[in-house]
Parts: C-alpha cells; sequence; structure tokens
C-alpha cells in the first residue's frame, strides 16, 4: 500500500501519517529537508519536535534523493515530507531565480524516479506533503515558485500512489 497524506501546515498529517505505520517494528523515516545545523532556531524546534514523536526503532535517512532512499530500504517506509524536499532539491541546484521550466524539468525529473520506486518497493510506503494552493497568492517569486512545483510534485506522486489522505483540523478524509 502506497499512500500521499496531504493537509495544511499544523493539520495533523505528520501524526496520521505516522499512525498508519504504529503498528510496524522497523520502519525507515526518511527526513528529506534541510538538516538541523543550527542556523535556523525555529527549524530546530520543529525537528526536535519530530524526533521526540517518532518510535526509538525506527530508522532515519536525511536524504534528498528519495528515489534511493525508497530502493534501498526494507521494510515500511515513511517519507516526511514532499514540501521540504522541493526546498532541498531547489536550493542544491540553486534554481530559486531560474526560469520556472529549468526548475520543472528538474523536479519532474526527480518525480519521475520516485514513482518508478513507489511502484518497485514491496513493503508499504506513507509519503506526507503539503496541500497548496487554498491560501493567498504569494506575493514573492520563490513562494509561487514553491506552490506550482509542489503542486506539480504532488501530482506526480499521488499517481503511483494507491490512496491519497487529506488531513484538515486532524480529521482524515481518504480520497
Amino acid at each position: 500500500m502506497r499512500v500521499l497524506v496531504t493537509g495544511g501546515v499544523r493539520s495533523g498529517k505528520s501524526r496520521h501519517a505516522a499512525g498508519l505505520l504504529a503498528g510496524r517494528d522497523r520502519v525507515t523515516f526518511v527526513a528529506p529537508g534541510p538538516v538541523a545545523d543550527g542556523s535556523d532556531p525555529d527549524w530546530e524546534i520543529r525537528v526536535a519536535h519530530h524526533r521526540a514523536h517518532r518510535p526509538t526503532r525506527w530508522d532515519t535517512v536525511e536524504t534528498v534523493d528519495l528515489a534511493s532512499a525508497l530502493g534501498d530500504a526494507a521494510g515500511p517506509v515513511l517519507v516526511d515530507c514532499l514540501g521540504t524536499w522541493v526546498t532541498a532539491v531547489l536550493d542544491r541546484a540553486e534554481l530559486w531565480d531560474a526560469p520556472m521550466d529549468a526548475a520543472h524539468r528538474l523536479v519532474d525529473q526527480h518525480v519521475a524516479a520516485i514513482r518508478e520506486a513507489l511502484w518497485e518497493h514491496d513493503d508499504e510506503v506513507v509519503l506526507v506533503t503539503n496541500e497548496v494552493g487554498y491560501g493567498v497568492v504569494p506575493s514573492h517569486r520563490s513562494g509561487g515558485v514553491f506552490r506550482d512545483l509542489l503542486g506539480s510534485a504532488n501530482q506526480g506522486v499521488a499517481e503511483a500512489c494507491d490512496e491519497v489522505h487529506l488531513v484538515v483540523c486532524g480529521r482524515v478524509l481518504r480520497l
């Protein structure tokens, strides 16, 4: 079973995603966002919160290469989250100010590899992402770039999933 869990910030999506795999002894937790390095105290707090609420028997992999992480993992996998992954991909390629078609090409290539890895993985995979586009139109280019690329990535990953769960205010709607 492959499940994409989406919702707004602080909607309960990470808690729901972890609950889907709570009965499993070993889970590979893939954290594809920025590494907590002391440069952003707010990010440090978020990372610490997530670590504290993760079962100690789960293995953590911090990487931007989601396709390889899925291919290397044995057993169930939890990826949290695609929003931080898109940010990291754009940061590493320095594409925030590049033309949108260049950024789309890179993200689309990664998403194609992720889809292939999802289809090949022989155990449960739960992926968390942020739902974008419900709110205000971003006033800065980077916000629009992020919204558009994450929206496209979400659609591409959802194509390889058996279910999509929308989490709103801690409540889950299975789509």
